[in-house]
């Protein structure tokens, strides 16, 4: 059984050429050396530039993505994509049914609830079409897990399996950033350049070093008391994931070697072509590519 697409007309490019002009430079055949990365999830128009920054960062011959999405509260069930494989606009990709099962066996022994992933959502759906076109023989892990620390633990259990099962795998945690402004309810610092301001060198400040240190408790405080991500289950799971390569000596990785590759708003998009207004957008998104391990 194949996951058609649910996410309407406009979130990502539908045919091969969008696709390649929008991660531009990014498919020139150089291989990343990273196992897992942060990247956003808004439509591409917005963050489309950062999610292929970000991907094109990891390591260029695995053979299994994992993508952690989020949008779920503490203590929410981890979601799994049930079918067989997942349609894409370059084609079919399949999920390792393997590593799938094993992993939801692990998670059920461990006290974390599993369901089925059958919404409408865009933080692991939006990536999948960059993600097909860099790794084009590679089967898929689609999961959405709650923002709490269990998701650590549920990513350092899936490199262990992964690894356990000969998989090269490498790992997507998929977040955007502080939403700010009336569209999300969310003003404390007023509208307009100042309010924007502070988002990029306070609050999406906070939330990138927090990452960057490898904090899950400060990753967690950020998202939740802060309002400055909306997928901390899924950042989670990637530094859990990329914990457990570090601890296994796998690629010879070390702690600290996390790095933010490139930051953005949905401000710096769309007012591009009005320079006189830029930073007065009353509403918008912060964006993040980081690269952990």
């Amino acid at each position: 059984m194949v996951r058609k697409m649910k996410l309407p007309s406009g979130w990502y490019p539908r045919d091969v050429e969008t696709i390649d002009r929008y991660l531009g430079s990014y498919l020139d055949g150089r291989s990343g050396r990273a196992r897992a990365v942060i990247a956003p999830h808004a439509g591409w128009f917005f963050s489309g530039r950062l999610a292929g920054k970000a991907l094109s960062s990891l390591k260029r011959d695995a053979g299994l993505v994992v993508v952690a999405g989020g949008h779920l509260p503490p203590g929410h069930p981890v979601l799994f994509a049930g079918e067989d494989a997942v349609c894409t606009p370059l084609g079919d990709m399949p999920v390792d049914l393997e590593l799938r099962d094993l992993v939801k066996d692990e998670f059920l022994r461990s006290g974390l609830g599993c369901a089925a992933d059958d919404y409408a959502d865009n933080t692991v759906e939006v990536l999948l079409p960059a993600v097909r076109r860099f790794f084009p023989g590679a089967s898929l892990l689609w999961l959405r897990l709650g923002a709490d620390k269990r998701a650590m633990r549920a990513g350092a259990l899936i490199a262990r399996i992964a690894a356990r099962l000969g998989r090269n795998a490498v790992a997507v945690g998929s977040t955007d950033l502080t939403h700010y402004g009336p569209n999300y309810g969310f003003c404390p610092k007023g509208l307009g350049k100042p309010a924007l301001d502070w988002v990029k060198t306070v609050n999406d400040r906070r939330f990138i070093e927090a990452v960057l240190s490898d904090d899950g408790d400060a990753v967690i405080e950020r998202a939740l008391k802060e309002c400055s991500a909306c997928s901390a289950g899924a950042v989670l799971c990637a530094l859990g994931f990329a914990a457990s390569f570090r601890a296994s000596g796998t690629d010879g990785r070390e702690a600290g070697s996390a790095r933010l590759l490139d930051y953005a708003t949905s401000a710096d998009v769309t007012e591009t072509a009005d320079k006189d207004s830029l930073g007065r957008a009353e509403s918008f998104v912060g964006y993040a590519a980081i690269e952990l391990a």
